[in-house]
């Protein structure tokens, strides 16, 4: 059994899909502080200094400055951290598509339209 997992192991795709989800969380990583670094203040300071973090909806009623303390109070909706999160899907989507395109033009591919 050893001898099968060190041969599955040292097969090319193994080793392809271990280096894709390290550089995978580590791009992560990046694309996260770009969203909550640069592009999310941007967007705040063209929106007049909305704070996207603390945006929700409180569902118990209760009231207050952030949203970690609403949630201490009972459920909201946190629709600020959501809209956080969709802004990072499309970056990492179009990060994606960008260098898919980039090795099939060098593999000599032509897009399907």
């Amino acid at each position: 059994m050893l001898k099968e997992f060190k041969a599955f192991v040292n097969q090319g795709n193994a080793l392809d899909l271990a280096v894709g989800v390290l550089i995978g969380a580590a791009f992560g990583k990046i694309v996260n502080s770009v969203v909550n670094d640069l592009i999310t203040p941007i967007l705040s300071l063209a929106l007049g200094r909305v704070d996207f973090n603390n945006m929700y909806v409180p569902l118990a009623g209760q009231t207050a400055a952030t949203l970690e303390e609403a949630k201490k109070g009972g459920a909201v909706i946190a629709y600020g951290a959501f809209l956080n999160n969709v802004i990072e899907f499309f970056i990492v989507a179009f990060t994606i598509f960008i260098i898919v395109r980039q090795i099939n033009r060098w593999r000599g591919v032509t897009p399907k339209a």
